[in-house]
């Protein structure tokens, strides 16, 4: 059983990941955790509002996270009915990388899948910050899906490597499982002005070459 963690805001961002992520994994019998975390907005309408009370404002955003995410589950189920899916949702007063980390360990995720961007949609940033600490901070493979971004059928996987990481075998069993239903080629990429490689280098090749979709 796939373990699936989806973060959202309720952007039109995060709502794009969240169809992706379904199309994708369609054909694997999986658990689907929607998150939203609410302490920055918590501590952001305190900045705003310093005459409230600051447990009101708390309590006043998780009953709005839980509308949220119960409206964005109704949503869902209407939209992507689908058997090999369990969905459930996760309302926090967490940092988004905190309560990932927990989900990641107490649930044992395989995956998570977010937009490049949140609700800014910043056009000057590649990536937005929360994003950019997941990617950083987080010990679990994450699938960031580009703003606008349409799912399509993927038919072919470019892996770039220095080969320099010592991929895990989970890590690459995943990535084979993802792509087996569409038959994708995967393509290992390596760039370098260097010809040789290092023996480090030469050893992670091997494995790669070994290891990846056997």
């Amino acid at each position: 059983m796939r373990q699936i963690l989806i973060p959202t805001d309720f952007s039109d961002n995060a709502m794009n990941a969240i169809k992706y992520a379904l199309e994708l994994f369609k054909y694997e019998k999986s658990n689907v955790f929607f998150l939203h975390t609410y302490q920055d907005e918590v501590y952001h309408d305190i900045e705003l509002l310093n005459d409230k009370d600051f447990e009101k404002i708390i309590d006043e955003k998780s009953k709005e996270s839980q509308e949220n995410l119960g409206i964005l589950l109704k949503n869902v189920k209407k939209e992507f009915p689908n058997p090999r899916h369990n969905y459930d949702v996760i309302s926090a007063y967490n940092t988004l990388v905190d309560e990932i980390d927990l989900i990641v360990e107490g649930k044992n995720i395989d995956i998570i899948v977010m937009g490049t961007k949140g609700e800014t949609n910043d056009k000057k940033l590649i990536f937005g910050s929360h994003t950019l600490q997941v990617l950083k901070y987080v010990s679990c493979p994450v699938l960031s899906i580009p703003s606008g971004y349409k799912y399509r059928a993927p038919r072919q996987v470019v892996f770039p490597t220095n080969y320099m990481i010592p991929y895990k075998r989970r890590e690459l069993k995943l990535l084979c499982e993802m792509v087996f239903p569409f038959r994708a080629t995967i393509d290992l990429l390596y760039v370098s002005s260097i010809e040789r490689l290092s023996h480090r280098q030469e050893d992670n090749r091997l494995f790669l070459e070994e290891e990846l979709c056997k």
